[in-house]
């Protein structure tokens, strides 16, 4: 029996999907049961080291813009 780690489990889930898909998967998983969260992290953390340093302090100033001018800063409201 093989084993895999969660990061594996949920790459080998979404791998194959179209871009439409993987669209879906991440529209569906937003606001959704926290279960889902998990698999959003390592999207995220996919897309992060595959991003330039540019790219990355604009996600940050985005979500630092987000936390701090956002009523929608705390996602438990």
């Amino acid at each position: 029996m093989e084993v895999i780690d969660l990061r594996q489990a949920i790459v080998r889930r979404v791998q194959d999907n179209s871009a439409k898909e993987l669209s879906e998967v991440i529209e569906d998983s937003i606001g959704a049961d926290e279960r889902a969260l998990p698999g959003l992290g390592v999207l995220f953390e996919m897309i992060w080291q595959q991003s330039s340093e540019p790219d990355q302090g604009r996600m940050v100033d985005s979500l630092y813009k987000h936390l701090h001018h956002s009523e929608h800063a705390n996602p438990s409201q």
